[in-house]
């Protein structure tokens, strides 16, 4: 009966121990826990690299971890040291290396079986074992001193091994600084299995976090794919706007990031994300996809005349000339007959001259009819020289009377300004349409959403006077007035254009300044776009390559 009291303590010690251990235990569940809903939610890889470390490290209150991960190289596998961390050289630069995946190292043997490894001391290890630790390479070169590790596969859902975790000197007092034997036999506690159990579960976290993350990459790589395809497609289907996307995206999202620099005047407060920024450049690139929606002869219309019609009236007018030589023959077969030569040749004289005199007029009618062609803006006296063709006709050699212009090409020449009619221009402007309906088929993340409403407002204007919408400033957000004065830019200062001439930057700059003015393209956007020269780097550069 006397050992009962003694008997009785020990189990309350027992008891203790077991409530103490449980209680760390539910703390690191719960640790874990908030470990893994970090993990998943983590999408950038070198932030996801870090979070593994600290949290490995917290959760074993280890002074130092690297990250290596499983990679291919030249059609090998290999280890990437792709990341560590160290509480007593925090100011170590960043190294990076890659192993041979084989026994021969501590973390290729890990690995390589893909079992757990602890070591008390890597100074110590047994001549027995395949992996060696190389204390020069790192410890002597630096001043530190590796004792006790632990290294852990990480294995993802397939059981496949994509990296290997490894902690180094579990600390009793995390302010500790091992850098001797006297600090690490001081600090240093051997992991316990404890340990093991934890990092090996979060180890498997870490893993099925990195293939999402490589995953979501792939998705990312995909996409960045079909959108340069999509770039691609839209310059071979208009090779006179070649690299228009791309310089636009470029001075798009250099506007952006300009605003985000701004910390006084109207964009002081105004701020894009990254997020916001992938939508922005996202739109860029795909703001004119819709011509692919467009007839190519009117997509690529350099002149009034289309194609065709041109070489139908070249081919008319050398007719003309044809004819007026014909009748001119004729006339002079005729006059021949009825006087004689001698007595023709006043007559032939007379048939010569106003035959010299038709072509002359011809000429002037042929040369008038390639100025108009060219589209640029058509004068009052180029209108009346159209009217005076307009009414011209000839016998053709069918003996049928023809017009010089019929009313489809004398349509077309008569257009003021540019190189399209009306119903052309609502055909190009219908790509703003075509885009937009194309962009609402792709499933867009939640951070992507707003793409094809940024690409459907480019061309709409403050004042209600673009299209397709006409819609007002109001229902336009920043990102579609940054993008419509870049687009408007581009397409003034292009030198690409075999239809016109690259205008000088400075009257581009006053046309922007123009329609500002006029209320129609925001005016602190035109100014900041204008002050800054942010338009410099594309100028200078050749943006034709996504």
């Amino acid at each position: 009966m006397s050992d009962a009291p003694g008997a009785a303590a020990h189990i309350g010690d027992d008891v203790q121990a077991l409530k103490a251990e449980l209680k760390r235990s539910r703390k690191a569940l719960r640790e874990m826990s908030k470990v893994g809903m970090a993990l998943m939610g983590e999408r950038d890889p070198l932030t996801l690299f870090d979070l593994i470390l600290t949290q490995a490290r917290s959760l074993t209150g280890s002074d130092a971890g690297s990250l290596y991960l499983v990679e291919e190289d030249d059609g090998e596998q290999v280890l990437h040291f792709i990341a560590s961390q160290i509480d007593t050289l925090p100011d170590l630069p960043s190294l990076t290396f890659r192993l041979p995946l084989d026994e021969t190292s501590i973390a290729g043997y890990v690995a390589t079986t893909g079992s757990p490894l602890v070591l008390d001391d890597v100074y110590e290890l047994d001549d027995e074992v395949p992996y060696s630790f190389n204390r020069e390479a790192f410890d002597d070169k630096y001043g530190y001193r590796a004792k006790s590790m632990l290294v852990v596969p990480m294995i993802d859902h397939r059981d496949r091994v994509v990296g290997v975790l490894q902690l180094i000197n579990r600390k009793t007092d995390e302010q500790a600084q091992i850098r001797t034997d006297e600090d690490s036999d001081k600090w240093v506690l051997p992991y316990t299995q404890r340990e093991v159990d934890i990092v090996s579960s979060l180890a498997g976290q870490a893993a099925v976090a990195i293939e999402n993350g490589r995953l979501y990459q792939d998705i990312e790589n995909l996409f960045a794919g079909f959108i340069k395809a999509a770039v691609t497609a839209i310059d071979r289907r208009d090779p006179t706007t070649s690299g228009h996307s791309v310089r636009v995206t470029e001075l798009t999202c250099d506007m952006a990031e300009l605003v985000n620099e701004q910390t006084e005047g109207p964009f002081a407060h105004t701020f894009f994300t990254d997020a916001q920024l992938k939508q922005l450049r996202y739109a860029g690139l795909l703001h004119d996809f819709g011509k692919v929606g467009v007839r190519e002869e009117v997509l690529v219309k350099q002149n009034k005349l289309s194609p065709v019609l041109g070489a139908q009236v070249k081919a008319r007018f050398a007719l003309i000339r044809v004819m007026l030589r014909l009748e001119a023959s004729d006339a002079r077969a005729q006059a021949i007959a009825e006087k004689g030569r001698d007595g023709a040749a006043a007559d032939i004289e007379a048939i010569d001259a106003k035959l010299e005199a038709d072509l002359a007029r011809v000429a002037r009618y042929w040369e008038a009819v390639q100025e108009a062609n060219v589209p640029r803006v058509l004068d009052e006296e180029a209108a009346e020289i159209l009217d005076e063709i307009g009414k011209q006709t000839f016998v053709g050699p069918d003996g049928e009377e023809q017009p010089y212009l019929t009313a489809h090409e004398l349509h077309f020449l008569r257009i003021k300004r540019g190189s399209l009619d009306e119903n052309e221009r609502e055909q190009i402007q219908s790509h703003v349409v075509h885009s937009y309906d194309f962009l609402l088929n792709i499933p867009w993340t939640e951070e992507l959403s707003r793409v094809a409403e940024i690409v459907r407002g480019h061309h709409e204007k403050l004042d209600g006077s673009g299209y397709p919408d006409g819609v007002t400033g109001e229902h336009l957000s920043l990102e579609t007035r940054i993008m419509t004065v870049c687009d408007i830019f581009d397409a003034l200062t292009a030198s690409d254009r075999p239809y016109k001439k690259a205008m000088p930057v400075e009257k581009a700059i006053e046309i922007l300044r123009w329609e500002a003015d006029d209320g129609m393209l925001d005016s602190q956007v035109v100014e900041l776009f204008a002050e800054s020269e942010v338009y410099r780097k594309v100028l200078d550069s050749d943006w034709r390559e996504f």
